[in-house]
């Protein structure tokens, strides 16, 4: 499987805020700098993740963005799943094999023990890699 790219550079914002000090704001043309992205998908990402309740948005000339929660309380398969909308492992409507196929099956265990793998992670857990959140942090700056 695949992640978006939606989901992408809603983990990779996640990192990102992560690497700010607990004073520390970040804006989204940071975050799009960054990461050379567009900022329009920043600003898509962020906001849902604000909704999510991922992220913390202070309005006005002092504002900016920053984890709402630790990052060992995000857990990434849940991340997943709530921003991939098609966690199909595959559209089989109209195949002539719909009704007499095993390959659905074999692909639909393949999908679960790959989410099944990404809920053994948090955001916390990629964070332990020092190396990580040393190229992390080197773009905050």
């Amino acid at each position: 499987m695949q992640i978006t790219r939606y989901t992408d550079y809603s983990l990779r914002t996640l990192l990102y805020l992560s690497a700010l000090r607990d004073d520390e704001l970040a804006t989204i043309t940071e975050i799009a700098e960054a990461y050379d992205i567009s900022r329009n998908h920043v600003v898509k990402v962020v906001h849902n993740l604000g909704k999510l309740g991922y992220v913390f948005t202070q309005r006005g000339r002092a504002g900016g963005l920053r984890l709402a929660m630790e990052p060992a309380d995000i857990n990434v398969g849940r991340l997943v799943r709530q921003l991939e909308s098609n966690l199909r492992a595959v559209d089989c409507e109209g195949c002539a094999l719909e009704d007499n196929c095993s390959l659905y099956g074999v692909l639909a265990r393949a999908l679960n023990a790959y989410l099944k793998e990404l809920d053994q992670y948090t955001l916390g857990d990629v964070l332990a890699d020092r190396a990580t959140v040393k190229r992390i942090r080197s773009l905050t700056l």
